[in-house]
């Protein structure tokens, strides 16, 4: 029998698909991490558990850091789990890739951030080759029972998501490109007379910092 692989964002909303699937799918078993019954398997992430990196061949830590040596564009970009998680994404990607697995459902948060945290694990359970499993989208707007009831029976294809993963994916490797680049950029200047002063840069932490210190100057 083929089963259905729900992926939540974290463990609590997979409890909260547990208790409104029970009703009408069956009585869910519980592991160490997932439910499980004839129908469907439901496990979730804790928040991100996979990071995009540049690529090994392409290491940015190489060099002095200096404006000769900027901008740092890779060619693609690999992906590497997060440390703390790693544990998680090992049991997640081990159920995503169960024979009896053949479709999976998106159960991350409604929004950019959950459809990348979903779509970064599928990329990542599937390495060198994609995962090649269908893909449906529960777009949730309450945590009801009814209501996540309902968004099952609304899934969203995965076209109809592909346009919200791009600008997902689009943010997070501008935020890459951004802070490693704005970082360089700004240490090698304020480094220029001797010493090594590291000054961060961020995407949306370099502007934020300064409408603060605009405010404290006022």
């Amino acid at each position: 029998m083929t089963k259905t692989l729900v992926i939540a964002e974290k463990p609590s909303v997979a409890q909260d698909i547990v208790r409104a699937l029970t009703p009408v799918a069956g009585k869910f078993d519980k592991h160490d991490d997932h439910f499980e019954n004839d129908r469907y398997v439901v496990t979730s992430a804790v928040g991100h558990l996979v990071e995009i990196q540049a690529p090994e061949e392409f290491d940015v830590k190489r060099g002095k850091w200096s404006f000769a040596h900027l901008p740092v564009i890779p060619p693609y970009f690999d992906l590497k789990p997060v440390d703390k998680t790693k544990t998680r994404l090992n049991a997640v990607v081990k159920q995503a890739k169960r024979k009896d697995v053949t479709q999976l459902i998106n159960a991350c948060d409604a929004g950019r951030e959950g459809e990348l945290i979903f779509r970064l694990i599928e990329q990542y359970a599937g390495g060198a080759k994609p995962l090649g499993k269908p893909v449906k989208r529960l777009w949730l707007q309450s945590m009801t029972p009814q209501a996540i009831r309902d968004g099952f029976d609304a899934l969203r294809t995965e076209q109809q998501m592909a346009g919200l993963a791009s600008a997902a994916r689009s943010r997070s490797e501008a935020d890459w490109l951004v802070g490693i680049n704005g970082t360089r950029a700004m240490t090698a200047f304020n480094s220029r007379d001797g010493g090594f002063f590291l000054t961060t840069v961020g995407r949306v932490q370099t502007p934020t910092l300064s409408l603060v210190v605009e405010r404290e100057e006022k």
